[in-house]
């Protein structure tokens, strides 16, 4: 059961009415324990069947846990909603400081409903929700600029989240994302269009509550392990030092890099755009989310001249980690930092997904290669592997589709390819467009089958790089290891851990920490409650129309060579028809 000092409160908003409430959850969070648990339940609740995912029906839900401010790498928060993206389950996870403020403001959850008659942006500061009019800040080019604004015009400044949108958002862009905190974000998915779609411009979250805790002692004892495993782990060392991008070098020798559109795994110019480089020459900054030892954060700095005073110079701080790089650099062919950056910065300031931008203008330039499309489509641009000012160009036009074509770019390679054709070189799992790894059958069928598509759902690049060079596996037990893994982490992402801390908090730390939160689960129940809520949410996919009988598989992985060789199709086959199996029998 629920200790009292846990927050089971969850904050109802309706954008329509504009007005709010609030209902204690403690039946939710007692078995689902918060974040995802909590969050697909409340989709599940509040998403009405076949809802038009741009419509007012389908909710946003911000969820939060029970260790967020308590425990280090306690510091995501999890959103859910109906991705206008793939049209069926959207989560997406960002850091940074929205968990804690959230917390601090008195909920496990917020749930908003409903479409405003003007733009707005939510001003929740404790027990008060304000509906401010945005319409000064609708249609403003950055999204930096409202963020400042909204900074500058409200209280609460130390623990506050100001989440926004950008121009993408606005304008219905399916990977529309959502910035906190500059430079985090809720990236995947379209929740910035589910946002545009309300009128929401942003949200803005404070509050003074504390957390008390009964048992100091063991508190006490146990945070400190936890500290030490962080501040100490060598891998935490890693994402401190180089951040995610030091994988640019170690999957290009790999031959796991996927380079223009995955032609190649790898990428002759890596060493210009490693994590290596970019520390030694641009790194500014280093970051850190709330409560969080490690600072995985990395802001390159970019100094250029203004272009009418030469001796004049701008620094833009920009953040770079391992996906945007894979997606705006090697799967676009371009080997210059400052091309990587400036390319960046527009994504950032536009608010759009970096990794489904990078894949989908991939797309399109092979597809101009091979003559599917012309610079009639492209309206007069020649894209190129490489050119990065041409790719500035083209996402402008993503973002404002000015014809059909950039408007079918602006739904997705997916989409995009079922109008246009070559389809088999459109890199899209699930309809969500790849994460950066190209290393073997283990990271492909994670795309395939995890609930976001997404590469940390299971880490099947994992197996790739350290099972199948000194074995093989079959299928089945590759299927098996996914979905134990995926299912482990429900849990994670219940409790809001980085992923990055999953060697941390093991089932044994994990049951003590919740112990001290007001949970009494065992090792086993946790492992349970991660499969009910991975069933969970593979029941709200099916609802939508999703089935992985039906799902298509990219063809271009069975023809280049990945980290691991050739991955051959009947395998993948197999692999997925098992998990399937697995998934249907959970449901």
């Amino acid at each position: 059961m629920l200790d009292d000092n846990r927050l089971s409160k969850v904050l109802y908003i309706d954008l329509t009415k504009k007005s709010y409430w609030v209902r204690d959850r403690i039946d939710l969070f007692s078995k689902y324990i918060g974040g995802t648990g909590v969050g697909i339940k409340l989709l599940q609740e509040e998403c009405p069947k076949e809802t038009d995912p741009l419509g007012k029906d389908n909710p946003i839900i911000f969820a939060v846990g029970p260790l967020t401010g308590l425990f280090p790498l306690a510091s995501k928060t999890v959103a859910m909603f109906k991705s206008p993206h793939t049209g069926n389950l959207g989560e997406s996870h960002s850091g940074g400081r929205s968990a804690i403020a959230i917390k601090m403001a008195g909920y496990g959850a917020i749930v908003i409903k409903g479409k405003s008659d003007i733009p707005v942006y939510l001003a929740i500061h404790g027990d008060h929700v304000y509906f401010r009019d945005a319409s000064a800040l609708w249609g403003m080019k950055s999204c930096f600029t409202v963020g400042r604004i909204i900074r500058e015009n409200e209280p609460g400044a130390g623990l506050r989240t100001i989440m926004r949108i950008g121009k993408a958002g606005e304008n219905l862009v399916s990977y529309a994302s959502v910035t906190t905190e500059t430079f985090r974000h809720f990236g995947r998915l379209g929740l910035g269009a589910v946002f545009g779609s309300k009128k929401l411009k942003g949200i803005i979250i404070s509050g003074k509550r504390s957390i008390k805790v009964q048992d100091k002692k063991t508190y006490k004892e146990l945070y400190s392990e936890i500290y030490k495993a962080a501040v100490d782990s060598p891998l935490m060392k890693k994402y401190h030092d180089l951040g995610t991008p030091e994988n640019i070098l170690k999957l290009n020798e790999m031959g796991g890099l996927p380079t223009r559109n995955l032609q190649k795994g790898h990428f002759e110019f890596a060493e210009n755009i490693s994590g290596e480089n970019f520390a030694e020459h641009y790194l500014g900054r280093r970051l850190a989310c709330f409560h969080c030892p490690v600072g995985c954060i990395h802001l390159a700095a970019l100094r250029e001249p203004y272009e009418d005073e030469p001796y004049f110079y701008k620094t833009s701080m920009i953040s770079y980690d391992y996906e945007p790089i894979f997606a705006l650099a090697t799967m676009l062919g371009i080997s210059e930092p400052e091309g990587f950056l400036k390319l960046m910065d527009s994504v950032e300031k536009y608010c759009i997904d970096a990794m489904s931008t990078g894949v989908v203008l991939a797309w399109a330039t092979e597809a101009q290669e091979k003559g599917i499309i012309t610079e009639k489509e492209t309206n007069g641009l020649n894209l190129k592997w490489g050119d990065y000012k041409t790719y500035i160009q083209a996402l402008s036009f993503i973002v404002e589709q000015p014809n059909t074509f950039y408007k079918a770019l602006s739904k997705g390679v997916e989409h995009a390819s079922s109008i246009y054709g070559g389809k088999e070189f459109a890199m899209a799992f699930g309809g969500n467009e790849m994460p950066g790894y190209h290393t073997g059958p283990g990271a492909h069928l994670g795309f395939l089958t995890g609930a976001r598509h997404s590469h940390l759902d299971s880490a099947g690049y994992s197996i790739d790089e350290k099972i199948l060079p000194k074995t093989s596996l079959s299928a089945e037990e590759l299927g098996r290891r996914l979905l134990e893994e995926e299912r482990w982490r429900q849990i994670l992402s219940s409790l809001v851990i980085c992923f990055f801390a999953r060697g941390i908090y093991s089932p044994q730390i994990t049951t003590n920490a919740l112990k001290i939160a007001g949970f009494s689960f065992s090792e086993e129940d946790l492992k349970e409650t991660g499969k009910v809520i991975h069933a969970e949410k593979y029941r709200f996919k099916e609802q939508e129309g999703f089935s992985l009988k039906n799902i298509r598989i990219p063809q271009r992985i069975f023809q280049t060579p990945s980290a691991v060789g050739n991955i051959e199709k009947a395998y993948i086959e197999r692999a997925l028809n098992y998990i399937n199996s697995e998934i249907s029998s959970a449901i």
